[in-house]
């Protein structure tokens, strides 16, 4: 997008937008939490798409990013005020910083109706949508999000952040114009709390024993090393599962739960991985 856009992108992500840069504001994060009108830290939402511990690209050859897709119910109207609140803010920025003094008529918005269509394709948001309201935050490859428990601890075992969890999630809100389009984005402002698990969404990882097998006594195998009791010329008859896969339906069976493509339930793209964020 350019270094103008890069630099502003940051600005909005780090909180810092329109902020003095003494060393006395970017100590007192409260301070900045009260006076920047463009960031809200959110009540509890459920995370899809996730892709908060490595970034990836949207497509390949494309900018790898960090990225999550929220959750927000529609129920949580105090911080859906808060985020209106924080949209108009940003337009506002853009009017005197990127827009030239003007605020066009229409400007995209990050957040959709989950109980509607997806602006990709008209089509409606996945069930896990339902009732709630839907939007994307990501945060550049050199910008790594800090993810914590509900202790505020940072979360180490990379499978227990995951598509499908609850949590708490920091956001600016900045604007942008970008190849003719004026909007508001939504940035990643670099923390992220997990408060408690969730079902999985989409493909989960499958068991070692799907892969593999398992609780076969050894000698239940030896049976397919064995070579034919008759080697005569002649022979046609094979041994029994001679060849074949073996009796044990899951030794070399796909895993119960394969890997599913997933799309971006707001853009219509693909996901590069499945729900683990790793």
């Amino acid at each position: 997008m350019g270094d103008i856009a890069d630099y502003h992108v940051n600005q909005y992500t780090s909180g810092r937008w329109g902020q003095p840069t003494n060393d006395y504001k970017r100590r007192n994060d409260n301070m900045t939490n009260q006076v920047n009108p463009t960031r809200v830290v959110t009540g509890e939402v459920r995370f899809s798409f996730v892709n908060l511990l490595k970034p990836r690209a949207m497509q390949q050859g494309g900018e790898e990013k960090y990225s999550v897709v929220i959750l927000l119910p529609k129920s949580d109207v105090a911080t859906k005020q808060r985020i209106d609140a924080a949209i108009e803010a940003a337009k506002q920025v853009g009017k005197s910083k990127t827009w030239n003094g003007v605020i066009p008529p229409m400007v995209a918005i990050p957040i959709h109706d989950g109980d509607g269509v997806k602006p990709s394709d008209g089509m409606p948001f996945g069930e896990e949508c339902k009732g709630h309201w839907v939007f994307s935050a990501s945060t550049k490859a050199d910008q790594p999000p800090k993810v914590v428990d509900a202790n505020t601890n940072p979360i180490i075992n990379p499978t227990e952040v995951y598509s499908g969890m609850y949590g708490r999630i920091a956001v600016n809100f900045g604007p942008y114009s970008f190849s003719g389009k004026k909007g508001i984005g939504c940035y990643i402002s670099t923390n992220v709390q997990k408060t408690r698990d969730g079902e999985p969404l989409g493909a989960s990882a499958p068991e070692a024993s799907s892969d593999f097998g398992g609780g076969q006594p050894a000698q239940q195998h030896n049976q397919y090393q064995q070579v034919p009791q008759s080697s005569a010329p002649g022979y046609i008859q094979p041994q029994q599962g001679y060849g074949q896969a073996p009796q044990q339906q899951n030794y070399n069976q796909a895993p119960q739960q394969p890997q599913q493509q997933q799309f971006d339930p707001i853009t219509g793209q693909p996901i590069n991985g499945g729900v683990y964020g790793i």
